[in-house]
């Protein structure tokens, strides 16, 4: 059964999703979403695992101060896992999930049993990258939410998405626009400034399962083969016919994939 939940951490509250009894495991949103994203798989848990899924700093219904940094964010989501009571789960994020998953296991490796890595990228933005993201940013204190999402859902859905599944436009619509401009300014921000974590993969030496789909034109299927080489323990799978949110798009391909990886190597 699925439960909303939330956490008095420090100075806020931190809203998290959860489902299942057994090792927990933490799902970390992607941009520019929100816990929910991670619905289709909190609905299909695997037995012995219980999944958690926070909102990060500066998003969700109820956002706090926006994030100042992607340390920011994972800082909240180790100060989860200490009010919950939790030294140690699989942790892991697609997208601006993952950069934070890295930024997260930079500060405590130590919490970490497994990591997952969905549609995401080890290497920082590079000057195309950043001035895109300086278009965005402009866009978002310009117009709001609902901007980025009519600038961002064409790249964040696959073709076979956007011609074949027509609920998840509008579901993903709903959760950019259930956030705030401030938040979503802040992150975009927070991704411009992160550093490149490709020299930390070869210290990830939990199991990881490193996904994406075929249909990502925001991060090709190559970088995800990039980050497989580079990670001792990795496994690598590839969703047909999904773009960038690829647990949205394929949701019970991935959940599929997300659960034979944790039952056959954790």
């Amino acid at each position: 059964m699925l439960r909303e939940r939330s956490a008095g951490t420090g100075d806020r509250q931190i809203r998290y999703l959860e489902a299942g009894s057994g090792w927990p495991t933490v799902l970390i949103h992607g941009f520019p979403l929100s816990a929910d994203m991670w619905i289709p798989q909190l609905e299909a848990v695997p037995r012995g695992w219980r999944f958690l899924a926070p909102d990060l700093k500066g998003f969700g219904p109820a956002p706090g101060a926006p994030a100042e940094s992607l340390d920011d964010m994972a800082r909240g989501v180790v100060d989860l896992l200490d009010e919950l009571e939790i030294e140690r789960a699989v942790i892991g994020g697609l997208s601006m999930g993952g950069y934070v998953t890295l930024a997260l296991f930079r500060m405590a490796p130590e919490r970490f049993t497994g990591v997952i890595l969905a549609n995401t990228r080890a290497a920082a933005d590079t000057d195309q990258g950043r001035e895109g993201r300086d278009r965005m940013s402009a866009l978002v204190r310009a117009k709001g939410a609902s901007a980025v999402a009519d600038a961002m859902l064409p790249t964040l859905l696959g073709r076979t998405t956007r011609t074949s599944r027509p609920e998840v436009e509008p579901a993903v619509r709903r959760l950019i626009e259930g956030n705030t401009a401030a938040g979503l300014d802040a992150a975009i921000g927070a991704m411009t400034q992160r550093r490149d974590a490709t020299p930390l993969l070869a210290d990830i030496g939990r199991p990881a399962l490193v996904m994406t789909g075929d249909e990502d034109v925001l991060i090709p299927r190559t970088e995800s083969e990039d980050l497989h080489r580079l990670l001792p323990r990795s496994h690598l799978v590839v969703l047909p016919r999904a773009g960038h949110l690829s647990n949205m798009e394929s949701p019970a391909d991935f959940s599929e994939a997300l659960g034979n990886f944790l039952h056959s190597n954790l």
